[in-house]
């Protein structure tokens, strides 16, 4: 088996023994261990090999720098710019296999950073007294970050807290034996959807995509999965993306906290990828469903999904409200950027009879994106439903017409 390196990431001025401890754990199960130090006040009992001086001069700053700043949210953050360019250089030249990072909010702060920095299949964990906390917000979290709850271990090693890191250990040097990383052996479409309950476009396009020689990755857009969609469309990982779901911006609109952050619906357009793009779910905001529904929308139409998540109608004026923002975001897109429009609904209970059917709102939605839509798009209006067959048709002819074109690369056969 080949040895694999971890980058062991934490203040090792305060936090020595436990991230020594974690690494004794990593080399007794066969792996290689690259220390990095991000302490400004202190230094580790033994020479890292990051130094916090070679992390502060990454950020282009020094550790004089950072202790002159007489602030700790300033000095971290230095800290954490030098720590991520750090450990994507390392990855880079081939040095480590994964990151592991350990740290209460402080390192939590800086190890979503140096994760974020990394790319999708790099195993990554964090380490933290605060894993799976409301203050960690989407759009920081790694599209594959990983997080153990590190319980117990606020100040000093005891067996409770070594439980944490020795699995964390396992998992993190298991991750980088057995990761199988994204090939792209053939040309990557990004897709959005929900579940076939309310959306089924993606059962039909997707075999007749990887039948033109494409991969095809869905993303549950239901927050993460429209942040990992988002963290590859800004890497430029997509050829194309079908966008057909983006209704985490009505979501980051609506102040729900099922966000996939601000910038949803933005980074293929940055990157100039081409877009096809349609309203799934407009119509809707996503609230957390364990969580009482806000007064100001308890007493609209609202479908409890299950215990995690109910959907809560727009009325028309949302919805127009809604219409401008995507045609906003839409604007900016260097790319190509066609978007369906389908006339007859955009998700399985939105279908004239449907339990969430509401034509005054599905009228005002589509006469203002017809009116805001953007001079650098192309409006489609169709007369279907989401889910019916035209639609998928509509797409695949405009898909294959930027194909014949050159405006989307030929499949691999």
């Amino acid at each position: 088996m080949i040895e694999k390196a971890i980058l062991v990431v934490g203040t090792y001025d305060t936090k020595d023994d436990e991230l020594n401890y974690l690494a004794q754990c990593i080399r007794g199960q066969g792996g290689r261990v690259v220390s990095m130090d991000v302490s400004v006040l202190g230094d580790p009992k033994a020479a890292c090999d990051i130094s916090k001086h070679n992390v502060a001069a990454a950020a282009g700053a020094s550790i004089a720098q950072a202790i002159a700043a007489d602030d700790e949210n300033t000095a971290m953050q230095i800290m954490a710019r030098g720590a991520a360019s750090e450990a994507l250089r390392l990855w880079k030249d081939g040095k480590i296999d994964g990151v592991i990072v350990l740290g209460g909010t402080m390192g939590t702060d800086l190890g979503l950073d140096v994760c974020a920095a990394l790319p999708l299949g790099v195993p990554k964990y964090v380490v933290s007294t605060v894993s799976f906390s409301a203050m960690l917000p989407p759009e920081r979290l790694a599209a594959d970050i990983q997080m153990i709850l590190w319980a117990g271990g606020l100040y000093g090693l005891n067996s409770v807290c070594k439980s944490s890191l020795s699995q964390a250990a396992g998992a993190v040097l298991g991750a980088a034996r057995a990761v199988e990383a994204p090939k792209r052996d053939k040309p990557l479409i990004g897709m959005t959807s929900f579940g076939k309950t309310i959306l089924r476009y993606m059962v039909h396009l997707k075999p007749a995509l990887e039948e033109r020689g494409y991969e095809v990755a869905v993303f549950h857009a239901t927050g993460m999965g429209g942040r990992a969609f988002e963290a590859l469309a800004a890497e430029g990982a997509f050829v194309c993306v079908m966008d057909f779901a983006p209704q985490e911006v009505v979501n980051f609109m609506m102040g729900s906290g099922i966000s996939a952050g601000a910038d949803r619906l933005e980074n293929a357009g940055k990157n100039g990828i081409p877009q096809l793009v349609a309203p799934a779910c407009y119509d809707l905001v996503d609230l957390i469903g364990w969580q009482a529904i806000p007064p100001h929308l308890a007493d609209r139409p609202a479908h409890a999904h299950n215990r995690l998540l109910t959907s809560v109608v727009l009325t028309p004026t949302e919805r127009r409200a809604v219409a401008a923002e995507l045609a906003r975001k839409l604007k900016t897109a260097q790319g190509p950027v066609h978007f369906l429009l389908p006339t007859k609904g955009c998700n399985e209970w939105d279908r004239e009879g449907g339990p969430l059917h509401d034509a005054e709102g599905l009228a005002a939605f589509c006469t203002e994106f017809q009116k805001e839509a953007p001079a650098n798009i192309s409006l489609e209006t169709l007369d279907c439903h989401i889910n019916d067959a035209p639609f998928v048709a509509a797409v695949l002819t405009q898909f294959d017409a930027w194909v014949s074109s050159g405006v989307v690369p030929k499949g691999a056969k």
